[in-house]
């Protein structure tokens, strides 16, 4: 029997649960919270409520917390994911979705405990089961981070 994620009620947003049905992230490395503005095919902004109690923090580093830059472009992968798993409605009970490709990634400037991150992932192209993007991670109107980034689905 194979397992459908759930759709959500509202075309444009997905929370918490839907994402965990979508993607198998699971703390301490799931770091989408939230999902906005979700374009089938085309867009989605994910949303990263940044904690002190990140696990990262304790040795990135003490008496001045930032979050990694990797996880900063892990996150906006996860939210492309989130995208190509609600746009191909993806049987997630066989399947994953796995990062292939980083280009032109840039850091821009820190993220720190109490700040929001908004995930804005765009599709570049799409050919079946695999998806390019462009991500850009912001805080407020500060670009935290940037980058091209590919996906594809896979069989487990």
């Amino acid at each position: 029997m194979s397992r459908k994620a759930p759709v959500s009620q509202a075309p444009s947003e997905i929370d918490i649960t839907e994402i965990l049905a979508r993607i198998p992230h699971r703390y301490p490395f799931l770091l989408v919270d939230r999902c906005e503005d979700y374009k089938p095919h085309q867009s989605i902004v994910g949303i990263k409520c940044v904690t002190v109690n990140e696990p990262f923090f304790q040795g990135h580093f003490p008496g001045y917390p930032v979050m990694p830059g990797v996880l900063i472009v892990e996150a906006l992968a996860q939210s492309g994911a989130v995208l190509m798993s609600k746009s191909l409605d993806v049987d997630v009970a066989g399947k994953a979705i796995f990062f292939i490709s980083l280009d032109n990634c840039r850091f821009r400037s820190p993220v720190r405990p109490g700040d929001v991150i908004r995930l804005h992932v765009e599709v570049l192209r799409a050919r079946g089961d695999l998806f390019k993007f462009r991500g850009v991670a912001k805080v407020g109107e500060k670009v935290a981070a940037e980058a091209e980034f590919a996906a594809m689905v896979v069989e487990t």
